[in-house]
Parts: C-alpha cells; structure tokens; sequence
C-alpha cells in the first residue's frame, strides 16, 4: 500500500489555500492561474528572488503575498 500525504494548508494573500501535495512557486501560480513574470512574492516575509521560485516548495502553514507588477507613469 503507497502511505497518502496529508493535504496541506497555505496562505496567499490572507486566503487559505488546501492543496494535495506541496508545490513549487511556478506550479502554484499555474494552479491560481497567475502569470509569474507579472507578480513579486513574498514568502513567509521575505521577498522571494525569482532566481528560487524552482527550488522552493511550499509548506504547511506557509503565508505568501502576491501582488501583481503594474506598469504606466
């Protein structure tokens, strides 16, 4: 029998999010169908360099912001 992982419970922007398995940052903007070269992320407080987004995998009880980038003058 193959053990089930736990679903896991992250915050974007204050909403709770229930995902099946954990994921990484451009997989969860496809999942919330967020355009990743539009947005800056922050990740448990801490801006997040896009040069990670590969290599970090959210986690239970992880609080991310998104904001979207707007250009104009």
């Amino acid at each position: 029998m193959v053990p089930v992982e736990p679903a896991i419970v992250i915050h974007v922007n204050g909403t709770p999010h229930t995902l099946r398995r954990s994921l990484s940052i451009p997989e969860l903007c496809d999942l919330l169908n967020i355009h990743p070269r539009l947005v800056a992320i922050e990740y448990n407080g801490e801006i997040l360099h896009r040069q990670f987004w590969e290599t970090i995998y959210v986690q239970a009880g992880d609080r991310l912001e998104i904001v979207t980038i707007v250009g104009g003058g």
